[in-house]
């Protein structure tokens, strides 16, 4: 391989690598937040998954891809994924708080849907 190509091809596995570092980060923060959601939801019964919420949120994502030129069909997918993570982890939640003698009380949790 030419050094120049090589070259060039450090340089963008590099912004791919510190691309790959934000989304991580960026995901950590989502799962924070609806971890958050989780607890609410949770402390007061309501259901661990939000079908209209979710339908709302993959027309969004699938219109926000489109204009960002990304395969809205990829976004949809990947979005089906985070949610599905989402809701697994407040079903998990909803059945710690139903053992729990004490429950959750809503003044120490804070969450939303899982689209959120």
């Amino acid at each position: 391989m030419a050094p120049a190509v090589a070259a060039e091809l450090l340089r963008l596995r590099g912004s791919i690598d510190n691309m790959d570092a934000a989304l991580i980060h960026l995901l950590a923060e989502r799962f924070k937040i609806t971890q958050q959601v989780g607890h609410l939801k949770a402390a007061y019964g309501l259901p661990p998954a939000d079908p209209a919420r979710e339908a709302r949120q993959i027309e969004r994502l699938r219109s926000l891809a489109t204009e960002a030129k990304l395969d809205p069909e990829f976004a949809e997918k990947f979005l089906t994924f985070v949610v599905s993570e989402v809701v697994r982890h407040h079903e998990t939640l909803q059945r710690s708080t139903e053992l729990s003698p004490a429950g959750v009380t809503p003044a120490t949790t804070g969450s939303d849907s899982p689209a959120d």
